[in-house]
This record gives structure tokens, sequence and C-alpha cells, in this order.
């Protein structure tokens, strides 16, 4: 079987050697990877000049370009590239305008930048040894309200769910609203799950599990009223999901919380695998994510994701702003939607930035 050919063009050595290892690590012995780091190799195989080879008849074939901002050049699209990433200086939320390429932004983390690559490619590639088979708990926060937290967690499960992996999502706020997105609204009633969650054993998850939901992705129903009426501790949220982890029943759970910064919200942040912290543009929202960070230890590691949500290129983003800047990176922006509020969980995974965000996770 032909493995697919991969090349990474860049003129930075120190990036393009850190790329070069991920891909090792991940694909060894999958695929054909070449590096190039020469602007006069580059220009060899793929540029328009009369010593190139696409000039003397030989174009290039390749499942795979990632190639610098600086290097590449339209001329590219002669050859026969299935597809071409473009690692882009300038964070441009995802978009260049360009239908041939899907741009990068190249300050992203390494590991972010490589599960893009693989998520759009997986026909292509095999990356399921990058990450270790087991369930992946991912956490989905802000440090403000009203930044449709939510509605990520939610887009989340639905997109991963329609990737064909199994999910489960637990709504982990004190005074939950989630259900507002999914058909069957209805809170758990049953006197017997409130008297497990008051005094949780450490399988307290398969002693609810029969209360679990489906609308595509798996779902914890809600509660009847707030934990406080219903005299439950807020570590059973915790409880449930180390719980629901070891029986290795789902490919991800993704829990959503409040905005509460205390003792078991570092609970959750340290059991959590990856963190997805939400923001918006405004200088609001940009500030307290900064002073959320602030407080959170390996803030800037690759555990940590930042999306900001509800992006409009008319209004001011304040997360590129000086005092802002270097103290966090946005991984993806997700443009406004304007009818958000009657879309279902469902709906959020035909929505391209909201894939987008997924194939990051894979």
């Amino acid at each position: 079987m032909v493995k697919p050919r991969v090349i990474i063009a860049d003129t930075d050595i120190s990036y393009i050697l850190s790329m070069q290892h991920k891909f090792i690590e991940a694909c060894f012995e999958k695929i054909e990877l070449e590096v190039i780091s020469e602007p006069s190799y580059y220009e060899k195989l793929f540029g328009s000049s009369e010593k190139s080879d696409v000039q003397n008849g030989s174009p290039q074939k390749a499942d795979v370009l990632i190639v610098s901002e600086e290097l590449y050049d339209v001329s590219i699209h002669r050859h026969d590239i299935e597809t071409v990433f473009v690692m882009m200086e300038q964070d441009g939320g995802g978009q260049s305008g360009n239908p041939d390429i899907i741009p990068i932004f190249k300050y992203t983390n390494i590991e972010s930048i490589f599960n893009l690559i693989i998520g759009r490619c997986s026909r292509l590639i095999d990356g399921s040894d990058a990450t270790c088979k087991t369930t992946k708990v991912i956490l989905v926060c802000s440090a403000s309200g009203g930044v449709g937290k939510t509605t990520i967690a939610l887009g989340i499960s639905a997109c991963l769910n329609a990737e064909s992996k199994r999910v489960l999502y637990l709504n982990a706020e004190r005074l939950q609203s989630f259900q507002m997105a999914l058909f069957n609204t209805s809170p758990i009633t049953s006197s017997e799950v409130y008297a497990k969650l008051v005094d949780a054993s450490e399988d307290v998850y398969l002693e609810i599990r029969h209360f679990i939901r489906n609308e595509g992705f798996y779902y914890i129903p809600p509660f009847k009223a707030a934990l406080m009426s219903l005299e439950i501790p807020y570590s059973v949220y915790g409880d449930i999901i180390v719980s629901a982890k070891r029986t290795q029943e789902y490919d991800y759970i993704v829990v959503d919380v409040d905005t509460v910064f205390d003792e078991e919200k570092t609970r959750l942040l340290d059991i959590a695998d990856k963190v997805i912290i939400v923001t918006k543009q405004s200088k609001m929202s940009a500030y307290a994510t900064k002073i959320l960070i602030a407080n959170i230890n390996e803030a800037n590691s690759d555990k940590y994701m930042y999306v900001c949500n509800d992006f409009m290129e008319s209004d001011t983003n304040y997360l590129i702003s000086p005092d802002i800047i270097n103290k966090f990176t946005i991984s993806y922006y997700i443009r406004h939607l304007s009818c958000y509020e009657q879309l279902m969980a469902g709906d959020f995974a035909r929505e391209k930035d909201m894939q987008q965000v997924s194939f990051l996770l894979l």
C-alpha cells in the first residue's frame, strides 16, 4: 500500500523541527514525510522559474503540503496536491478568502496544529497513535458569562459525535439551563438518583447510568433544582467524571462548567485532559480571561486551548491589544451566528467553525 506523501516546507529550522518531531512521533511508518527548509530546493520542486521541476515537465504529486506563508505561491496549485495548509504569520480566525488552501495560524501550539491537520486529512493519514486510546475529558470553561460557553460545549459534543466518536456531555453548572438546546428538557425526577448523588460512591456513574439520554451524543439530564437546594455537594461532578472515565465507555467526556473559580474548579481542571477556555473579543471578556489564566498553573501549556466565540470582524478585537497579546493565543475564532438561539444542539454539527474546533481535539 502506498503511503501518503506529506511535505512540510518552512525556512524556520527550529519551528520545522518541532513539526517534524510531532509527525514522526504520531505517524511513524504510516507516511512518507519530507521536510524542506531551503528556498532554492523548494523553488526547484514547486516554483515557476526555468529551473523548477514543473517547468521541466515533472509536476509534483503529494497528499498533504504544509507550507509557510513566506514560501506559498499560487503556482503550487499546478501540481497534484490534494490538501494545502498555509502557515500564516497573522491569525485570521481560520479564514483566508482562498478556497484552495486551509490557513493555520503558525503560532498556535504544535499539538493543536497537528490535530487540525489530522482531523482534516483523516481519510489520508492515520494519526491514531498520536493520542492514548482512552477516554479524554474535555473541560469547557470561561472567565465571564455570556460568551457562549455552553453553545461551544454542546457544539463540540455534536461535532465529535458526527465524527463517529462516542461522547458523553456533562453540564457541571450549579444552576443548569443547557436543556433549552435539547429536545427533551425534562429533569431527573427520581428521588433514588438524588439520594445516590448526595453521598456519591466511587462508582457513582454506574449507579446513574440508566438515566442517561441520547440526542446524537449522550448526556446526563438536568437536575430538578440547583445543587444547593438538593443538598448535593459540587464535588459530585468530579466523582461522576472519574467514575465514567474509568468505564472507558466513551471516547470523549465533554464537561461544561460555570464561571466560578474555586477549589472544586481547580479539581476539574486537574481531571481534564484538555481545557477549552472560551472568550469573546470584547474588552471586558478579554481582560477577564487574562485574569483567569493568571490564576491557572501552566495555562499556556498544550493542555489549554483558547477559543473566541461570536467573533465579528467589524467590532474591535481586544484579544490582540498590547495589554492582552502574549498572555494567551486564540486557537480559533468562531464567527457570529445571527440566530443561534433558535438552533438545537445537533444543528451545531453543521457549522463549519464548530467543526474546525472539534478537529483540533481529534
